[in-house]
């Protein structure tokens, strides 16, 4: 029943040699240096990675939903802070455009989006409105033929590099998200539009996040995003395809965990024979590869109903939320099994257990998640 398309599995394996020859060599180069390599970022654009999802009109490769979960789920075999810099570009940077723009929009940004020229990020989250999307504090406000900007978003995944910002304001607090929000793209470098200094985190390190400052920021009506009112529609949207990315991320996550923690409990000699030989150890194994199995066939499954145009955003919301925290179970698992050697930084069981953290918070937390789920099984719809 998941047997992928030919092209998908193409797709899949040449992802799996770059990361296993290219990134993997440089993590810890990318651990402690908190950047992406330069000829990291040359072979991505040169591979055509910051466009995958981008139409094919507008320069990119124009791979469908679940062409887009493989190469998360590949991507989430390594380095966690590598694979965002470009991968904002093919989900939430640039689905609102691909959605709701308008032709000059697309071509306008799509296409520098498509070839790295010019790096997304998403603008929602804010000190006082990030799980509560529709409170948003940013305003924006018409002003003869322009709108004027003013707020804060805040933990902004590329935020402080980024060419282009899809923006979630509030244009009519007491409407919320019923017709009170509207969506924006900014541009770097316009006046009132200040982007702040990474953030030190604990893990994603070389996947710059900060805040996004709106002082006065001036902007034509012709950076509206869709219509006036269509700001919360255009985020849910946009949140149901990130969703399905970040379950396929935390999948790659869990099932390179599992890899690794299989073949030390091979090599880790106890009691005078390896640990994969004792029970408890086995038991370990048995429930990661379990979870797995489910959470590959929840994502697969997402992205194949995605890809044929069916709205998915409940079942989104579950990939998400079983797939992420599948991640971290899998990663304390791999710690354990490793041992004292899984806590030193040298090892990548460390790495996983930090980066792998946060897919239980971006683009909705797991209680988030919960909420939306139940939402919809106790309406009287």
């Amino acid at each position: 029943m998941f047997e992928l398309p030919e092209e998908t599995q193409i797709l899949k394996d040449m992802i799996r040699r770059f990361v296993e020859n290219e990134v993997e060599p440089l993590s810890a180069k990318i651990e402690e240096e908190g950047k992406i390599p330069d000829k990291l970022v040359a072979k991505a654009k040169e591979l055509g990675f910051f466009g995958l999802t981008i139409p094919e009109e507008y320069g990119g490769s124009g791979v469908g939903p679940l062409g887009y979960a493989v190469a998360r789920e590949e991507f989430g075999r390594t380095n966690l802070g590598f694979g965002s810099l470009f991968l904002v570009n093919n989900g939430i940077g640039s689905k609102g455009i691909v959605l709701e723009g308008t032709r000059e929009q697309k071509e306008k940004y799509l296409r520098p989006m498509a070839s790295g020229k010019k790096i997304a990020s998403f603008g929602l989250s804010e000190p006082e409105a990030g799980s509560d999307a529709a409170s948003i504090r940013t305003t924006a406000y018409l002003d003869g033929d322009e709108y004027v900007i003013n707020g804060r978003k805040q933990y902004i995944t590329n935020g402080p590099i980024a060419d282009v910002v899809t923006l979630m304001t509030s244009t009519d607090r007491k409407l919320k998200a019923r017709g009170g929000i509207t969506a924006f793209i900014i541009e770097k470098g316009t006046k009132g539009f200040i982007q702040g200094k990474p953030e030190k985190k604990m893990g994603w390190h070389g996947s710059p996040a900060g805040d996004l400052l709106f002082e006065d920021c001036r902007v034509p009506a012709t950076s509206v995003l869709g219509k006036v009112g269509d700001g919360f529609s255009i985020a849910m949207r946009t949140l149901a395809f990130g969703r399905l990315g970040v379950a396929a991320t935390s999948l790659g996550a869990a099932q390179r965990c599992l890899e690794l923690a299989c073949d030390y409990a091979k090599q880790r000699i106890q009691f005078g024979k390896p640990i994969a030989k004792q029970q408890l150890v086995q038991a370990m194994v048995a429930d990661m590869a379990t979870d797995i199995w489910a959470a590959r066939l929840m994502v697969y499954s997402l992205g194949r109903d995605m890809e044929a145009g069916l709205e998915r955003n409940t079942e989104a919301a579950m990939a998400k939320l079983f797939a992420s925290e599948v991640a971290g179970r899998a990663a304390d698992i791999n710690v354990q099994i490793h041992g004292g050697m899984g806590y030193m930084t040298e090892f990548s069981a460390e790495r996983f257990y930090r980066d792998v953290r946060c897919l239980r918070i971006v683009e909705g937390t797991s209680e988030i998640q919960r909420i939306l789920i139940a939402r919809k099984y106790l309406s009287d719809k």
